[in-house]
Order: structure tokens, then C-alpha cells, then sequence
């Protein structure tokens, strides 16, 4: 697998509604071969530019429609170019990679593994918008219901892990929200684990690039965010990466 590194391993937050790309998680093995220089934003359209042209380009140049962006050098933590970045806005799913953070962390101690069966609670199957239908006392594994957040966005799938960790998603909401402050994101709230609108629910560009920062610390997770197509349930649910550039 190609990954693009250096400039182009950072995070790349763009407040549409809200998405955000990290090039360390996408997979280039059939596109073209860009230079390590290069970088490649997703909006309505591919847009590729190298350091060069970023450095002295304004938004308006850009012709990026977002209203909040922040791109940062995911090695060293560099803000590379930035526009609103501290706006709040709803994060919407992007909340799920603080979801991932910890669950990451709680493999990485030993305290959960991928194996791990997870039993789907009567909330969990209630979230609704992008998800794998879960019904109620359905268990899946850990893996399993990662595979189906980092591919699928899927809200059931991300509470089914937050209740699974901390026995309730206001708990898990409640440790999203420590694991912040101690990034440094000061101007976050975390109200679920899913990025369902919720009031105060907000964080911002500048927020989201340190978080997805230290997700990329965690080898695993762009294994997953870097699969394209993939299914559960013996192959009777797809799951589908909607990101233009994986």
C-alpha cells in the first residue's frame, strides 16, 4: 500500500457539514502515482496541489466550500494553512474518531480485544441515520463492529463499543470528553459517541486535526479506515467506505 507522508500525511479538516481526511489513512495501491509532495483534497471534486501551491494560497484560490478548515502535519503537529479553525460547528460523525481513540486505547492496554463479544442494548439499535441494523441483544465482535464505524460511519455500531467500554454512552461521552482536555482540545464537547445533532455537541478544525492526529498513532486504525469495501453477517451486510479518495 502507498501512503502519502510528510505534508501529505496530515490532517485535513474541512467544515462543510462537516468531514475530515487524513491522508495516512487512505489507501492509493489504484490511483495515480502522486509525489510525496502532493495533496490531495476531497470536496464536491479531487483536487490535487502540491506544498507549493498551498503555502501562499488564499481560501478564495482554494475554491474549497467550507467555512472552517485547518491542514496540519500529522508527524510534527505544524499548522500548514487554516481558515476558522477554531469555529465551533457540529462535528457530526466525525465524532466517531475520538469513539475509535479510546477504543484503541483500551486494545492497546489489554483491557478489551478484538475478539471481544459485544451484546447490542435496546438504545445502541435506536440511534438510527448510517447504520448496520443492529437488533436488540445482537452481539457482534469488537472487530466487527470497528470495521463497521471506521468503513461505514455506523451510529449503532459506535454506541454498541461506547456501552461495551463504560457501561452507557453518557459515561463513555463523559471519558470522550477527559481524553479531550488532555489532548489539548479546548474548545470540544462531546454530548454521544455517534455525532448525532445534539445540543452542545460543537468542536472545531483545530480540535478534530489533534485528534485525528493521535488516531494516526495507532496503526490499527488506518487498517481499517483504509479498507474500501468489506461486509458483516456472513456477507448478507455490505459495508461501503463513501470517502472519494479511499
Amino acid at each position: 500500500m502507498k501512503i502519502l507522508k510528510k505534508i501529505t500525511a496530515a490532517a485535513l479538516c474541512l467544515f462543510i457539514g462537516i468531514t475530515a481526511v487524513s491522508a495516512d489513512m487512505i489507501p492509493f495501491d489504484a490511483m495515480p502515482a502522486w509525489s510525496e509532495e502532493q495533496i490531495v483534497i476531497n470536496t464536491d471534486d479531487e483536487i490535487i496541489l502540491s506544498s507549493a501551491d498551498v503555502a501562499g494560497m488564499t481560501m478564495a484560490q482554494l475554491d474549497i466550500k467550507a467555512g472552517s478548515m485547518l491542514l496540519m502535519d500529522a508527524d510534527t503537529g505544524k499548522v500548514m494553512y487554516e481558515q476558522n479553525a477554531h469555529e465551533q460547528r457540529s462535528p457530526a460523525s466525525i465524532t466517531k474518531i475520538m469513539t475509535m481513540l479510546l477504543v484503541m486505547e483500551e486494545i492497546e492496554r489489554g483491557s478489551i480485544s478484538l475478539q471481544d463479544k459485544v451484546t447490542a442494548s435496546p438504545h445502541a439499535c435506536s440511534m438510527g441515520g448510517s447504520q448496520i441494523w443492529l437488533g436488540p441483544n445482537e452481539v457482534m465482535t469488537v472487530d466487527e463492529l470497528l470495521r463497521a464505524v471506521a468503513i461505514g460511519s455506523a451510529n449503532d455500531a459506535s454506541v454498541a463499543l461506547a456501552e461495551f467500554i463504560s457501561g452507557s454512552e453518557e459515561v463513555f461521552a463523559d471519558r470522550m470528553n477527559r481524553r479531550s482536555a488532555e489532548l489539548g482540545m479546548t474548545k470540544t464537547v462531546f454530548k454521544n459517541a455517534s455525532g448525532l445533532d445534539e445540543d452542545g455537541h460543537v468542536s472545531t478544525a483545530f480540535d478534530i486535526a489533534i485528534m485525528s492526529r493521535e488516531l494516526l498513532k495507532h496503526e490499527l486504525a488506518s487498517k481499517y479506515s483504509a479498507i474500501w469495501m468489506d461486509s458483516l453477517r456472513g456477507g448478507k451486510t455490505a459495508l461501503v467506505n463513501t470517502n472519494k479518495v479511499a
